[in-house]
Parts: structure tokens; C-alpha cells; sequence
């Protein structure tokens, strides 16, 4: 079974899509990057000079660890740091950190709050490394549980830059057969850039439940891959094994 042939759309943001590229080529496509987002540094956060204060720091996603690390000095040995998920949990592990606290299933706020090491962490002070306006949650439920928790804000998520005018071609041509979106708002930047009916036109791949909910408030229906790269590939694959 292969991707022989099949063009698929990576949109992740730029310096974040080459491992799912690279899996799509060698399953046999061709990976059409397109970065949905664009990351924006923003200034450096009044929390990290004071890292050694904390217990714990929480990175959300790929960008927050890369935005992070760029504004930071050597990391302080005595601060766990957690991921959200799979691609920043490597994303720590290949910056140097160990023993990095991550969900065994899931890739979101709520797979990590399930993670039973957190339940270490009650009373202590907590860093959540984010965007600007991310979700809520994470700080809500660690307070309730006593954690003292601080957010730094590095990082904010703008609409693609790049002309678009090569992919609408592409798309013209039938050279896209899949789409892949990994947030919500990749996928609001996508229909505002392509519009509905052209999206509604080849399977959308999202890695979990939350971001088909929002692909269905939008008016697309969404094929759950599961998190992480690999998870991704493997259910592309079966997709169109299944209709060739």
C-alpha cells in the first residue's frame, strides 16, 4: 500500500512540516506544503527570567518550545517540562530535555491532564508556554488542582503570507487529492483563502476529534487520523488503498 500518486497538502506552519512531508514521499506522494499559520515571535515573556522559580513549564506546541528556546538562556536542570503532544514532546526531547511528561493517547489539553505525573505537581508554581489567546483550559484545571499557574505568551499565530495562486492552480489541475489540518485555525485560514466548496472536495485529515467537530460547524466533513505524523500517514494510506 502506498501514496503512489496522490498529492497531499501539509499545512503546517513553515520549519514544522518536513517530518510529515518526508512520510508522505516515502509512502510514495507528493507533499504540497502550504503553511496555514504563520508564527509571529512575540516579546520575551517576564516569566523567563525568572525559570527557576517554577516546578514544571507546559509547552502547548512545536512553535511555543521553538519561540521559547530562542529566547531563552540554558534551560534550568531542576524545571520538568511537559508537552501536549507527540510532535512537541519531540520537539523537547531533540532541544535536550528528558523525561518529558506527555499523554500516553491523545494530543491535547485534555490527554495531558490525564497524564497521572501531573498529579505531582499540586501545589507548585507551573509555566504554561503558549501563543497569544490559546485555550483556557490547561490554566484552569491546573489551578483547580492547586497548582500556582503563570502563562508566557511568545508566539502569535497570523494568516498565511505566501500567494496562494500556484495551489489554487495545483488544485485545478486535480494534482490534490488530500488536505490535512492540525487546528482549528488553520482550517478557518484555509476556507477563507480556498472556500468551501473547493476544501469540500477532497478528504480533510485532522488528527482528533475537536478539530472534526469544528471542520463540521464549518460545513466539512473530517476523517480522524489519530495524533502524530505516523498515525497520519498510516491513515492516508488505508484511505485510498480503500478506493483504489
Amino acid at each position: 500500500m502506498s501514496l503512489a500518486g496522490r498529492g497531499v497538502l501539509v499545512t503546517r506552519p513553515a520549519g514544522m512540516a518536513d517530518a510529515l512531508a518526508e512520510r508522505i514521499e516515502r509512502a510514495g506522494g507528493r507533499a504540497l506544503r502550504f503553511p496555514a499559520i504563520v508564527i509571529e515571535p512575540l516579546g520575551r515573556p517576564a516569566a523567563f527570567d525568572r525559570l527557576h522559580e517554577f516546578a514544571l513549564a507546559v509547552f502547548v506546541s512545536p512553535s511555543a518550545v521553538a519561540c521559547a528556546l530562542a529566547m531563552t538562556g540554558p534551560w534550568p536542570r531542576g524545571v520538568r517540562a511537559a508537552a501536549v503532544g507527540e510532535g512537541t514532546r519531540r520537539a523537547l526531547e531533540r532541544s535536550g530535555f528528558a523525561e518529558v511528561i506527555a499523554p500516553r493517547q491523545g494530543a491535547d489539553s485534555e490527554a495531558l491532564l490525564a497524564a497521572p505525573e501531573l498529579a505531582g505537581f499540586a501545589g507548585k508554581r507551573v509555566l504554561i508556554v503558549r501563543g497569544a489567546g490559546g485555550r483556557e483550559l490547561l490554566a484552569r484545571a491546573l489551578a483547580e488542582r492547586g497548582c500556582q499557574v503563570e502563562i508566557a505568551e511568545c508566539y502569535r499565530r497570523a494568516p498565511p503570507s505566501r500567494d496562494a495562486a500556484d495551489l489554487r492552480a495545483e488544485w485545478a489541475q486535480g494534482k490534490v487529492h488530500a488536505l490535512t489540518a492540525f487546528s482549528a485555525e488553520a482550517l478557518d485560514n484555509l476556507l477563507a483563502l480556498f472556500g468551501e466548496a473547493r476544501l469540500a472536495a477532497v478528504p480533510l485529515f485532522v488528527p482528533h476529534e475537536r478539530i472534526a467537530e469544528h471542520a463540521r460547524r464549518r460545513g466539512l466533513q473530517a476523517i480522524i487520523a489519530g495524533p502524530g505524523d505516523d498515525a497520519m500517514v498510516e491513515r492516508l494510506v488505508a484511505y485510498f488503498h480503500e478506493r483504489d
